[in-house]
């Protein structure tokens, strides 16, 4: 029997409150690999965003405009809902340091639990970007630290633009 072979596709969840170069790392080296790469920002009424979803998104979508198999969407509920709807098997996760693999290893076995289809993907960042968060990003700007060269230009602009801070 032949065995029809389907895409793969990738989803790299996260917030991206704001998009830093650790992430680009992360999706430049895994697009080669998936057929389709799904850069999905996740609506958190948890967290105090800088940027609104919206501003997110289109941020993400001028930064990876060179990546044509990479797109970028929004999504609520569970992680595994969104996949089905994405017909998406693999999850992307990076892995920064040692304190970031338990959290990783629960969400990979608990979305594993929900959907045994599922698999997850982790990846190592750069060495340059293994202590760089969304969190310490946004606090150390927020307390007047400079970016550059740690978060693409298109953000660094609009961070500055939303502090009132020159260019």
């Amino acid at each position: 029997m032949d065995q029809i072979e389907r895409p793969r596709i990738a989803v790299f969840p996260g917030s991206f409150d704001p998009l830093h170069n650790g992430h680009l790392d992360i999706i430049e080296r895994c697009s080669p690999i998936f057929d389709e790469v799904i850069i999905a920002v996740l609506r958190n009424t948890q967290k105090n965003p800088l940027f609104t979803i919206d501003e997110r998104v289109e941020i993400i979508t001028e930064v990876l405009d060179h990546r044509p198999n990479c797109r970028v969407e929004s999504f609520t509920g569970l992680l595994v809902d969104f996949m089905e709807t994405q017909n998406a098997h693999i999850i992307v996760r990076g892995l920064r340091a040692v304190s970031d693999f338990e959290s990783e290893f629960q969400m990979a076995l608990m979305n594993r639990r929900l959907d045994s289809r599922r698999e997850t993907f982790f990846m190592t960042p750069k060495e340059e970007y293994s202590y760089l968060s969304s969190r310490l990003a946004k606090e150390v700007f927020l307390l007047g630290g400079d970016l550059e060269g740690l978060v693409p230009p298109p953000v660094l602009a609009r961070l500055r633009e939303r502090m009132g801070r020159p260019a």
